[in-house]
């Protein structure tokens, strides 16, 4: 077994290194076809309406298929979506070309993580999942290197025109049909553990989805509101350090500082804390600290200092979080439904990854602090809402041992 996870976190790094490729060019390559600011927020919201859409249905499909097959075809929708958005030179069709994007690199995201869960013991699930969060955190860092220098290394340049900029998403594109192939070949289902004896239907996948529990409703809308904080931070972050004067270097630095952490805390952290079992009530100590943690560098004095200090107990807490969180989902969830109740979970992620930015783009015309205070806001509702859930278990399980 332990040959399967390390293959299942492998793939997921190549993953995250091809996946970004085109980021560091987008916003050149997007000017450069003279289409207005205000689409890159609207391309980003269409490619996560992409995943919300797709999430669920390529999680329905993968329970009652073999799951490599569905993450192959999902990953060649999306090679499609980067060909498409690289080489139409529309801004509508580029649009569309985000949508198939999100649409097909759902199944993969979904699917990497409930193939995880399936290929872990319990006692060792969240461990697993948070190697498998580092190693998709390491890849997008060298991935989001490795675009940037392709595209400005006058070698690399010379020999693989990208002086065209185009050509980034051709290759993006190439080396994702390739990485489908490996996807296809490597992930087995003979490594899933307690199988279940007979795959599900299509009605009986729906029917699990309507006989979701109560608590795991409430729980995955506090994750829609948490995910809202999270992508605004992420995203208007870099913007605030710019309007603040400094460079894309120290913008750079900074994004690979938070990924050092991530890894760490994912690699060092989150495995003490997986043994003491206590991981809703460990959700949400980390939702107050890091509520404390967003008001006070955006209101401190000294931004750079604090954000270099009390801005990584933040970056801490949601490395924590995310694999308690997934293995919150996967201990509710009944055996043999991985996949869907995972696809689920994403689409209400992904909810957040478009309402979000959205609204912050608002805040941030008014006033650039407003964004980060929504933020802490979104984050104290999604706290609350974990806090009626662990109220409601313990009371049931009060019960039950009364």
């Amino acid at each position: 077994m332990k040959k399967a996870f390390i293959t299942v976190i492998i793939l997921y790094f190549i993953q995250g290194v091809i996946h970004n490729l085109g980021h560091p060019v987008t916003p050149a390559f997007v000017r450069s076809l003279e289409i207005p600011d205000y689409m890159f927020g609207f391309f980003y919201a269409t490619m996560s309406f992409g995943l919300m859409v797709g999430a669920p249905i390529w999680g329905i499909i993968a329970d009652r298929r073999k799951k490599s097959t569905i993450m192959a075809i999902g990953l060649l929708l999306y090679s499609i979506g980067q060909f498409g958005f690289g080489f139409s030179n529309n801004m509508y069709w580029m649009v569309f070309f985000r949508f198939l994007s999100g649409f097909g690199v759902a199944s993969s995201m979904t699917l990497f993580v409930s193939h995880m869960i399936e290929v872990s013991k319990p006692e060792s699930r969240a461990k697993h999942l948070a190697w498998l969060a580092a190693g998709l955190a390491l890849g997008g860092s060298v991935g989001y290197a490795l675009g940037g220098f392709i595209s400005t290394n006058d070698y690399l340049v010379q020999i693989l025109n990208t002086d065209d900029l185009r050509n980034v998403f051709f290759i993006q594109g190439l080396l994702n049909i390739l990485h489908s192939i490996n996807v296809y070949i490597l992930i087995s289902e003979k490594d899933v553990l307690n199988k279940a004896e007979q795959k599900p239907s299509f009605i009986d996948s729906f029917k699990n989805i309507k006989n979701i529990k109560f608590n795991l409703v409430l729980f995955l809308i506090s994750l829609t509101f948490i995910s809202i904080s999270i992508t605004n931070l992420s995203k208007y972050l870099d913007v605030y350090f710019d309007d603040l004067g400094y460079s894309s270097g120290d913008i750079g630095n900074f994004v690979f500082v938070t990924g050092v952490v991530s890894i760490a805390t994912s690699v060092l952290i989150v495995p003490f804390i997986v043994k003491l079992r206590k991981n809703l009530l460990i959700m949400i100590i980390t939702q107050i600290i890091s509520i404390f943690a967003i008001i006070y560098v955006f209101r401190g004095n000294n931004f750079i200092l604090l954000v270099y200090t009390v801005y990584m107990i933040f970056i801490i807490g949601r490395s924590i979080y995310q694999p308690l969180e997934q293995n919150f989902i996967a201990d509710n969830a009944n055996r043999g439904f991985y996949s869907s109740i995972m696809g689920i979970r994403q689409s209400f992620y992904s909810i957040g990854m478009i309402i979000g930015p959205l609204i912050a783009g608002f805040l941030y015309e008014l006033k650039p602090i407003y964004v980060f205070d929504f933020s802490a806001l979104m984050i104290f509702i999604g706290l609350v809402l974990m806090i009626i859930v662990y109220i409601r278990i313990k009371k049931n399980n009060d019960m039950n041992n009364s």
